[in-house]
């Protein structure tokens, strides 16, 4: 059993979801990025996915492009990003890496594999990469006992749901709402239905991302899946700071709202 899976036992035992949270490797440093994981993580964020900042991040929204920018303008190199999964599983959460896959082709699948899985990461979050073209990943996490999360969307067919669900590990992430990332006012009217046909297809833990900006959108989330992801409020809250001591102690208290949201009580 995965520290993922096992997480998810946990939060079912207590009826709840998980929470879920996102943060940039190397923004606005790599030591800042360190601090704010362990900030998110005191607030209550039971799982953290680390981002790997890219240079043409076709996927996310204006906030994570900001941050991913102001990473690489600072001289993050890629290869931090498994010293940031270090400390951030070193303060007590199970953690995954999100990253577009050119990074990992450039680095080598099973070298990439190896490094995370000897800091302690938990797995690989790969929204443009589809099971139908991953086997050498499918090999190499296997090999390193990593978690596969791959994506579904609203438009996704019923086929690709099960085939998606199949291939995955850890969970299954939906993507609650079509375009880039990036918080929304409401969350999105697809994503009950989304998750109620993924549940016709699997068991496994299904999270939901894209839009969750507060906790009572965290609650509404909760209600029907297994765990709320939220990743543009809290990049925010370091973009909106004067400073980074006033960044960590927004994203503490995002997190403890999101936590309560979260909660179902």
């Amino acid at each position: 059993m995965s520290a993922i899976d096992e997480l998810f036992a946990r939060t079912r035992a207590e009826g709840r979801a998980a929470l879920v949270g996102y943060l940039p490797a190397g923004f606005p440093t790599t030591a800042s990025s360190i601090a704010a994981i362990e900030a998110m993580i005191e607030g209550g964020v039971d799982l953290v996915e680390v981002g790997l900042p890219y240079s043409d991040p076709v996927m996310d929204g204006p906030t994570i492009q900001a941050a991913a920018d102001q990473a690489l303008a600072a001289g993050f190199r890629s290869s931090e990003v498994f010293d940031v999964v270090r400390a951030s599983v070193a303060a007590g959460a199970p953690t995954v890496v999100m990253t577009y896959w050119n990074l990992v082709d450039r680095k080598g699948v099973n070298n990439f594999a190896a490094d995370l899985a000897a800091a302690g990461g938990s797995g690989l979050i790969t929204p443009d990469l589809i099971p139908d073209e991953a086997q050498e990943w499918m090999s190499a996490s296997d090999q390193n006992e990593l978690d596969r999360i791959f994506l579904v969307a609203p438009s996704s067919t019923d086929e690709r749901l099960a085939m998606t669900a199949e291939a995955s590990s850890g969970f299954v992430y939906a993507t609650a709402v079509m375009g880039v990332t990036g918080q929304r006012e409401q969350s999105s009217s697809l994503a009950p239905e989304l998750v109620a046909r993924l549940r016709k297809v699997t068991d496994k833990p299904i999270g939901v991302g894209l839009g969750v900006s507060n906790g009572a959108q965290a609650h509404e989330v909760a209600e029907f899946a297994d765990a709320v992801i939220v990743g543009s409020a809290l990049v925010r809250c370091l973009l909106d700071a004067p400073d980074e001591s006033a960044g960590l102690e927004a994203i503490r208290s995002l997190a403890r709202e999101l936590r309560a949201g979260v909660e179902r009580s």
